[in-house]
């Protein structure tokens, strides 16, 4: 395990509008406020369409990571995760997982990490920067590759 106090910086609340792309108007609203990590408690939103880590078919080694998606349509979503930024590739790295439910088939529900979303609607959270100590996600080659949050200092 790991673990350290973090001190908290700012709070925001965010919208996201129709038709935008969850991922790029995340990254854009984190670059437009030099937010370089933090977390997501919590969001709800209606997506025209998602992808999520799954797969239908038999896993080979169960304790694997799957690395394939799912891709359903016109689903609402509660979900949160966490924020990191790669100084090696000045690129955020956000780690969030959902549960989705499928608004045509009695709200039928879905969990996993989220690969990718268009907003239906809005996308409504809340995002609390974290200022110390720095965080990362670097790839943990011992265990498939997988990239996990570090904390550093």
């Amino acid at each position: 395990m790991q673990a350290a106090e973090v001190t908290p910086g700012r709070t925001f609340a965010v919208r996201f509008d129709h038709g935008e792309d969850f991922y790029t108007s995340l990254t854009d609203f984190c670059r437009t406020h030099d937010i370089r990590q933090g977390f997501i408690p919590m969001f709800i939103a209606g997506f025209r369409d998602v992808e999520l880590v799954g797969t239908c078919e038999r896993l080979e080694n169960p304790e694997a990571p799957v690395w394939s998606s799912v891709h359903l349509e016109y689903v609402e979503a509660l979900g949160g995760g966490t924020l990191a930024f790669d100084d090696a590739t000045s690129e955020l790295r956000p780690h969030i997982h959902v549960s989705v439910g499928l608004k045509s088939h009695s709200a039928s529900g879905y969990t996993s990490h989220l690969l990718g979303a268009t907003v239906q609607f809005l996308t409504e959270m809340y995002v609390v920067e974290i200022v110390d100590p720095r965080w990362t996600r670097p790839r943990d080659p011992e265990l498939f590759d997988v990239p996990l949050l570090r904390f550093l200092g």
